[in-house]
């Protein structure tokens, strides 16, 4: 039976057909709510867990800088959740571009012995980056 768009009355077949909206508009929110629930488990942080040290001088900076380096407690680094090596940084660095301007932030855990963070700093520095952030909690 053809769709009928007006408001005139149903003939002597019965019943028009009629297009029910509710229904539709109930299967688009069950789609838009199970699409951002998807989207929302498929972000991850690529981090290994650190305990940071805690300053209460430090300072919330909003700009997530590009590069991200972490070091656990038993002294291994990171670099978006791959293990490298010092000259690793230094390298890839130098293979970025990164300039003086360019921003790197350490997250060394509570444990980290000085002289790891040290290197990972020395690193950054041969590669010309002047901005150094270091991750604390609050």
């Amino acid at each position: 039976m053809p769709v009928k768009l007006t408001n005139q009355a149903a003939d002597d077949e019965g019943d028009a057909a009629r297009i029910e909206i509710i229904p539709l508009i109930d299967i688009m929110f069950f789609l838009l709510a199970a699409f951002m629930l998807v989207s929302l488990s498929m972000t991850y942080m690529r981090r290994v867990p650190i305990d940071l040290p805690q300053a209460s001088t430090s300072v919330a900076d909003p700009h997530v800088p590009p590069y991200q380096l972490a070091i656990d407690a038993s002294g291994v680094t990171t670099w978006e959740g791959q293990l490298v090596t010092l000259s690793e940084i230094t390298r890839r660095l130098k293979a970025a571009d990164a300039a003086a301007d360019t921003r790197v932030m350490i997250s060394a855990d509570a444990e980290a012995r000085h002289g790891q963070v040290l290197g990972v700093l020395n690193a950054v520095r041969d590669a010309g980056v002047e901005k150094v952030s270091f991750e604390t909690k609050r």
